[in-house]
């Protein structure tokens, strides 16, 4: 399920994925592939870990990475399950072959 919310999102952000609805900032943004490709990611990542284990890791590898880099943006992108998502989103047949837990791959790498 894909919902259209646009004063969800600071900044540049512009898509958000909680379990199992993928939140866009714009309609038109239906119609981004990669985007997509990138928010369903996300949810097999949310579904592998049982939802609320995702969370819990998501917002405690953020946290360490903001002490780590000083800044918000570059936690973000060091967060193991957006390292993976922005890695694989052009691959629109990516999840089809993706391996359980291929996150991990990508701790601290």
């Amino acid at each position: 399920m894909v919902l259209i919310f646009k004063y969800f999102f600071p900044g540049k952000y512009v898509g958000l994925t909680l379990w199992p609805v993928i939140i866009l900032k714009h309609a038109a943004l239906k119609s981004d592939k990669v985007l997509l490709n990138h928010e369903r990611i996300h949810l097999r990542q949310q579904l592998e870990l049982l939802i609320v284990p995702f969370y819990l890791i998501y917002f405690t590898e953020w946290l360490i990475g903001l002490v780590r880099f000083r800044n918000s943006y570059e936690a973000y992108r060091n967060i193991s399950f957006e390292k993976e998502a922005y890695l694989h989103e052009a691959e629109l047949d990516y999840l089809s072959g993706r391996q359980l837990w291929a996150f991990s791959r990508y701790y601290r790498s």
